[in-house]
C-alpha cells in the first residue's frame, strides 16, 4: 500500500517487559479514513504498545513510520488512559496546555468552542481539582474538536468515566473524523456501536 495512504506503518514490533514477552512479530498499518482497535487480555501490552508508538517508552522495538508531520509538529495526537489534567490549572489552562503539545495555540473563541463541544461551557475558570473524573476526561477529549490538530489520533481508553451520552457523542465524533479522512488507533473495553474499528489482536498473558 502506498505510504501516502497510511497514517502509520509498523513492522516487526516486539516488546519484553519485566522479563515477559508481551508480543512479537507484530506488523500492521493504519490507513487514513480508518479506525483500528487494539484488542487483547489484561497484560497483553495494549497501553505499552500505544505509548511505545508515540515515543513515551522504550519497551517496544521494531520499525515505526508515521506520516509526514506538518511544520515539524507531532504527526499524531495522543491521549492516554490518564487524562494529563492538572489539578492546579483551570479548565481553559489545561486545554491550552494539552493542545500546545501539538504546537497549536488557541484563541479564546476556540477554547470556548472546544469546551462547548464536550459539554463544559461555563467551566473555563474551574480548577482541575474541582472536576469529576468524567469532566477531566472531557477536557482531554476537547482536543479532538480543535481545528489544526494532527489528523491521526492515538487514544488509550477514551471512553473511561464518560456517561452514556458522552460515550455516544464520542463514538459519533470518531466515526465522523474517519469519514473525513482522519485516522484513529485506540484501545477500549467499551464495545462501540456507532463505530466499526478494524481489530488488531495482541496475544498476551491474561
Amino acid at each position: 500500500m502506498p505510504l501516502n495512504t497510511l497514517a502509520l506503518q509498523a513492522s516487526d514490533l516486539s516488546c519484553e517487559r519485566d522479563d515477559r514477552h508481551l508480543f512479537s512479530d507484530l506488523t500492521f498499518s493504519l490507513s487514513w479514513g480508518e479506525c483500528v482497535r487494539v484488542l487483547g487480555p489484561n497484560g497483553a501490552g495494549k497501553t505499552t504498545l500505544l505509548r511505545g508508538l508515540v515515543g513515551l517508552n522504550h519497551y517496544v522495538d521494531g520499525a515505526m513510520r508515521w506520516s509526514a508531520s506538518v511544520d515539524g509538529r507531532p504527526p499524531f495526537l495522543y491521549s492516554g488512559h490518564k487524562t494529563g489534567v492538572s489539578a492546579h490549572l483551570t479548565v481553559a489552562e489545561n486545554l491550552r496546555y494539552l493542545v500546545g503539545l501539538s504546537g497549536v495555540v488557541l484563541t479564546d473563541a476556540q477554547v470556548d468552542e472546544a469546551l462547548a463541544s464536550v459539554g463544559l461551557t461555563g467551566f473555563d475558570d474551574s480548577l482541575g481539582s474541582e472536576l469529576s473524573a468524567g469532566q477531566q476526561r472531557r477536557i482531554a477529549l476537547a482536543q479532538l474538536y480543535v481545528e489544526g490538530m494532527p489528523r491521526c489520533w492515538v487514544l488509550d481508553e477514551p471512553f473511561v468515566a464518560l456517561d452514556k451520552k458522552g460515550v455516544a457523542e464520542l463514538e459519533r465524533h470518531l466515526a465522523r473524523h474517519c469519514a473525513l479522512g482522519g485516522a484513529v488507533l485506540l484501545t477500549t473495553h467499551h464495545e462501540p456501536t456507532a463505530l466499526a474499528p478494524r481489530p488488531l489482536m495482541l496475544q498476551g498473558a491474561a
